[in-house]
């Protein structure tokens, strides 16, 4: 699987004399997910924003193969190759996050600075993962019977109720998240979850004991999964750190922008 499979859409922003920092959004985002983190980051970093599989305006030229974390990642690193981007500063939000770990941990040298904002190595069993892909497959087909907009934004909806994105749903913006989300074809998002969901991804927990870069692991205190989540990292990961950013939820760079630039910018100026 080459680069040939995919027509990425992504565009830069920023500084370009300064370092680059390429972000991965999470599902059923594009490469608009970061914008106000980036406004505050742009006159320090030259900010590389793309759409993944399945997303934006990303085209996926090849088989379904080509929405897998494994080639997703292979294709990525070919992109950076094209834009003679040889080393870079990485910054993944949840599905992004999980496809940032694996870029990090298979290709060491690229990305000297990792942040992983509510992320996860995957699941470490295959039973877990078979009822995770059980779980996705359920979901997948709800998207696939999105065949109206406002299906689609009935879906959004309900996806939004989760505990895991706490009250998110009160926020000011959340209209605006809303109508960056119907943006998305939801038969690609469908694709997406089915091949590059939690379930379908190569389990990289034990292989977070050979990472020899540094790792800034970010989640919202109540996000409880994902906090019991990221102390285990943390625990097996010697040169990470841990940062739990108060009064958020599963989006943190949505819900608190400042805390989210203020810790990035930290760990990655030191």
């Amino acid at each position: 699987m080459t680069r040939k499979n995919y027509q990425f859409y992504y565009s830069f922003d920023g500084d370009r004399t300064q370092p680059v920092i390429l972000f991965l959004h999470g599902f059923m985002g594009n490469s608009h997910e970061f914008d106000e983190a980036i406004q505050l980051l742009k006159h320090d970093f030259y900010c590389l924003k793309i759409d993944l599989p399945g997303h934006g305006n990303t085209k996926v030229l090849g088989n379904e193969d080509s929405y897998t974390m494994e080639n997703t990642a292979q294709a990525l690193i070919e992109l950076l190759d094209n834009l003679q981007i040889h080393q870079c500063f990485l910054i993944g939000y949840s599905m992004g996050g999980r496809l940032a770990l694996y870029l990090t941990l298979y290709f060491p040298h690229r990305f000297p600075k990792l942040v992983l904002e509510s992320a996860s190595p995957g699941l470490r069993t295959s039973a877990e993962r078979q009822e995770r892909i059980k779980r996705d497959g359920q979901i997948a087909r709800k998207l696939e019977r999105c065949l109206e907009k406002n299906d689609f934004i009935a879906f959004l909806q309900n996806w939004y109720q989760q505990p895991v994105f706490g009250n998110i749903q009160n926020h000011p913006q959340y209209q605006h998240l809303i109508e960056i989300r119907i943006q998305n074809n939801p038969l690609e998002l469908a694709k997406s979850l089915r091949f590059m969901g939690t379930g379908c991804q190569p389990s990289l927990w034990e292989k977070l004991q050979d990472n020899p870069n540094d790792f800034l692991l970010l989640v919202g205190e109540n996000d409880k999964k994902f906090v019991d989540i990221n102390q285990q990292i943390a625990e097996i990961c010697q040169d990470c750190q841990l940062k739990i950013v108060s009064n958020a939820s599963h989006n943190i760079h949505f819900e608190k922008p400042k805390d989210f630039v203020e810790n990035i910018k930290f760990f990655l100026n030191t």
